[in-house]
């Protein structure tokens, strides 16, 4: 009896294992489908609206703040009105090219009019809250790059030609870009790190602001005319929205309530901290004072470079990139822009574009093997990977960046006529002044 109850042991443990483990791997299937979680969809519907925070009233506060008082409901209205433009694109088309399909370098249009998304698809990018919400933030990133761009020729645009620029635009350089990166493109997959949008959004906004700065040309009086900020306050107000809003940026961009958004937003406090204090003492030591405009210059400086950074390098790490983006772009804003005599009146390439790029080189200079626990990926980093993203990104956004000016150019114009640049954008495109 004994002999016989062992033989059938032997012979059912095989079948027991088997079936032990057909069991094991059921039960992780279902573990790992996507449930949704209630503290990371609060999170992110946080997040989000911090993010859309950036553009409305964040950046028209700056941005407005930053013109002459002729000009400030014209540069106030860009932002207001890119927010309701990419809005529309963004649910019609935008989504669908940018996170649809697995295309190397475009998504598809299967998702247009968010076709086939419900209340109950779960996002398969951030597999614990709802597509639909995982759609609102990315929109939110969507809105904000464009509006960075305005920054660059701000006093001088056409209202028509800036609608039409800034759609084009979102949908042919925004959109493939975000793609190739977040999207499951090319450049995602070859290991060009990007945490937050430091090239999908600041390098790509700042290129595409260079180039449209100087195919615009200078405002009239450029150089000889006094075009100081007309209300400092308005920037300043709008700077520490920025900031506020940028912890949904880069913290909402962990997409989960846990402790890598922690890290992002300590990184983001110290980062921005250090290049506003960098940026000041360098320009106290050139210019003799510490100014207002050069602290919100720096603190948006050290926001944009550890953007891309914020969850893939340590405190320590943050405050280097802190450290060494606020001089650099002062020397950006102020130097270069000198030098090379074009008129980017806002400083959008020399602090959304020059950060971006010194954050996303420093991304690679001190990603943490503690916070990049992926082996896999962490072998992949390098400075070299991280130039080559930028050097793809930057010279398709330049080159689409001027074809689309250029056409719209003979098209329709982009410049307002002489006497209504003089006069000033508020009365000559909208009819309206501040008292």
């Amino acid at each position: 009896m004994l002999k016989q109850f062992i033989k059938l042991m032997l012979f059912l443990s095989p079948l027991f294992y088997i079936t032990q483990s057909f069991a094991d791997e059921v039960g992780s299937t279902e573990l790992a489908k996507p449930v949704l979680d209630s503290g990371d969809t609060a999170w992110m519907l946080v997040s989000t609206a911090f993010v859309l925070l950036m553009t409305i009233p964040g950046l028209a506060l700056f941005y407005g703040g930053m013109v002459r008082k002729k000009n400030v409901l014209a540069t106030m209205m860009h932002s207001f009105a890119i927010c309701c433009l990419v809005s529309v694109l963004w649910f019609v088309v935008g989504f669908s090219v940018s996170f649809s399909g697995d295309g190397a370098y475009f998504g598809n249009f299967e998702q247009m009019f968010l076709r086939g998304i419900n209340l109950n698809t779960v996002s398969k990018h951030l597999v614990t809250i709802p597509e639909y919400l995982f759609i609102t933030f990315q929109m939110a990133f969507a809105i904000i790059t464009p509006a960075l761009v305005t920054g660059a020729f701000a006093e001088r645009i056409k209202f028509s030609a800036m609608l039409w620029f800034m759609g084009l635009w979102s949908l042919l350089v925004y959109a493939p870009i975000c793609h190739w990166i977040w999207g499951g493109g090319f450049l995602g997959a070859d290991g060009v790190l990007d945490f937050a949008g430091g090239t999908v959004i600041h390098v790509n906004a700042g290129i595409a602001g260079l180039v449209t700065a100087i195919i615009l040309g200078r405002r009239i009086g450029y150089g000889s005319v006094n075009m100081a900020p007309h209300n400092l306050t308005l920037s300043m107000i709008g700077a520490a929205l920025l900031w506020i809003g940028w912890f949904g940026f880069n913290a909402g961009s962990a997409g989960a309530a846990n402790g890598l958004a922690a890290l992002a937003m300590l990184n983001t406090q110290i980062a921005t901290a250090a290049a506003a204090l960098g940026w000041i003492f360098v320009e106290w030591a050139i210019a003799k004072k510490p100014s207002v405009l050069g602290l919100v210059s720096g603190a948006v400086a050290g926001l944009v470079a550890i953007t891309p950074a914020a969850g893939f390098v340590d405190p320590t790490g943050a405050l280097f990139i802190g450290i060494i983006a606020g001089p650099v772009c002062y020397y950006a804003s102020v130097f270069v822009k000198r030098m090379f005599g074009y008129d980017d009146a806002l400083d959008a390439f020399g602090v959304h574009g020059v950060g971006g790029i010194v954050g996303a080189i420093l991304t690679a200079v001190f990603a943490s093997s503690s916070v990049i626990n992926n082996a896999a990926v962490f072998d992949k980093i390098s400075v070299t990977n991280q130039i080559y993203g930028l050097v793809v990104s930057m010279a398709y956004s330049a080159i689409v960046t001027a074809i689309i000016l250029m056409v719209l150019k003979k098209l329709i114009g982009l410049r307002v006529d002489k006497q209504d640049e003089i006069e000033g954008l508020d009365i000559s495109q909208h009819g309206e002044v501040i008292q």
